[in-house]
């Protein structure tokens, strides 16, 4: 506030006080002028009545100062028109009147300024109260626009249901799909629409929970007069204000074309997946048909050696026993190499089940340790014994080691030995396992570290970039994950995790 505003304020307040003394001036003065009419006409009436007046009106309007002022001026008026014969006691008695009628003035104004403040205190509180009511109507009606927008407007299917198995009411969704009006369904027994066999079996136990308080939530592929379809179902329960459930909200969500479409990706991916690991088997089919012919070239030898020893004159059933066993070794050998391939190059169903991951490490090495073996790379390992066993589909893990392993060969192909290659299993926190690829290889890309994952991004002239993709994409799905960090002093160390099964950790 600057200083022309407190001088305008002080202004202010000086003519208020000039007016409320100034009544108590005018007011007393007017007494004392009807007090001389009246006598100059000889009439029957005093200056103390005229002045009790004036001091009552002062007293209300200007309040207790100028009242007290009107009194003391009353009083000393009234000595002045006193006949100078007047007795003390009269004159006194006349002072004790004002004195009083002051005092009772005082507690006069006084009390109207308590009740201006009660009603004036009432009067906001009243107002806060009526504002406060107006708001709540004001949002109780915009909840309820907005709560029928949403039950109007929303793409699932939203209905009130009352404890007799009755729509209270029914959302335009459910109306469409059934291609009925609300007003047709509204009252209608919820199994005279969707079938008494239906009701009973996939819609009243789910009431019947939800009248009991219970919210209810379940997904589920329903077969009724609307088709197949895959829906997300909820039962909420609607209380009264006397803490009974009076109904039951249920809402369902068509989730049928997200369900088929998550299932075409899925076969999608295992396509890809497949083709993923049938490109890699192309790679290396040098290596695995010197991996199968190594024991079929023994089993020949060894075939061929037995009948040699049964073929002499004098037969040596031991050595040719001999031979044979090695013939049935090398067999199953044959077997067993013949048997993983296949079991790599095979397109199927994903199948999840208690896997020993140690066990897939080893045959994974098996069948790629020739290649390695090619470059002169060794693999060594590192497996914890008694891990826990993973929920995993062991042909998709294989191939998620197989690509790693096979980027560890490519990648120490060209550069100068130790060519080593470490793969390391053991546990971690969170009832996960972790299985690390490690090498000596070129390393990751330059400034390009964090690509390495995505699709179609590769360093390989050969490569299409999809190899680490679906790696991930497979350890995540199985709710792992996979990352890479540089080895020291050269080349790659690839990491990933997998949950544990609950049998495992009990």
């Amino acid at each position: 506030m600057d200083d022309a505003d407190k001088l305008k304020g002080t202004a202010g307040q000086v003519r208020w006080v000039a007016l409320r003394y100034g009544l108590a001036l005018a007011s007393v003065a007017a007494a004392l002028g009807l007090a001389r009419a009246f006598a100059y006409f000889h009439l029957p009436q005093s200056f103390g009545t005229f002045a009790l007046s004036a001091i009552a009106i002062t007293f209300w309007y200007a309040g207790t100062g100028p009242g007290s002022l009107a009194a003391l001026l009353s009083s000393v008026e009234r000595d002045f028109l006193f006949d100078p014969q007047t007795s003390i006691e009269s004159r006194l008695l006349f002072d004790l009147v004002f004195l009083v009628f002051a005092l009772l003035m005082t507690r006069v104004v006084r009390g109207r300024k308590e009740l201006e403040q009660r009603v004036a205190e009432r009067t906001a509180e009243l107002t806060r109260s009526n504002d406060d009511l107006k708001r709540e109507i004001a949002e109780h009606y915009q909840a309820e626009y907005l709560t029928g927008q949403v039950f109007e407007c929303s793409p699932d299917t939203i209905l009130i249901i009352g404890r007799d198995y009755r729509y209270k009411r029914v959302n335009p969704v459910h109306q469409r799909n059934w291609g009925r009006s609300a007003e047709s369904i509204v009252g209608m027994h919820v199994a005279e629409l969707v079938g008494i066999e239906f009701f009973e079996h996939k819609v009243r136990p789910f009431l019947d929970r939800c009248f009991a308080g219970e919210s209810v939530r379940f997904e589920e592929w329903f077969d009724n007069a609307m088709g197949h379809k895959f829906l997300a179902v909820s039962y909420s329960p609607l209380w009264s204000g006397s803490g009974q459930v009076e109904a039951a909200l249920a809402i369902s969500r068509d989730l049928t074309e997200l369900v088929l479409a998550s299932e075409a990706l899925r076969h999608a991916q295992a396509d890809l997946a497949h083709a993923s690991r049938m490109t890699t088997m192309g790679e290396l089919t040098a290596s695995l048909a010197h991996e199968v012919n190594q024991p079929i070239a023994a089993a020949v030898t060894g075939a061929s050696t037995c009948v040699r020893w049964l073929t002499r004159d004098n037969p040596d059933i031991a050595e040719a026993r001999e031979a044979a066993l090695g013939v049935v070794r090398n067999g199953k050998r044959a077997a067993d190499i013949i048997n993983r391939i296949r079991s790599l190059s095979k397109k199927g169903d994903l199948h999840r089940q208690p896997v020993d991951i140690n066990e897939v490490i080893l045959e994974i090495i098996a069948l790629l340790r020739n290649e390695a073996q090619r470059y002169s790379i060794s693999i060594n390992t590192d497996l914890a014994e008694e891990l826990p066993k993973v929920m995993a589909d062991s042909l998709q893990v294989q191939q998620v080691l197989m690509n790693l392993i096979m980027n560890s060969i490519d990648a120490m192909k060209e550069i100068d030995p130790p060519r080593v290659i470490s793969i390391r299993s053991q546990s971690a926190e969170d009832r996960q396992l972790t299985i690390s690829v490690s090498d000596t290889g070129i390393g990751l890309p330059p400034q390009q570290a964090d690509k390495i994952f995505d699709a179609f991004f590769t360093t390989k002239s050969h490569g299409i970039g999809l190899g680490l993709r679906i790696s991930r994409t497979i350890i995540e799905s199985h709710g792992g994950r996979l990352w890479a960090t540089p080895n020291s002093p050269s080349g790659a160390n690839f990491y990933f995790t997998l949950p544990v099964t609950l049998a495992s950790t009990e």
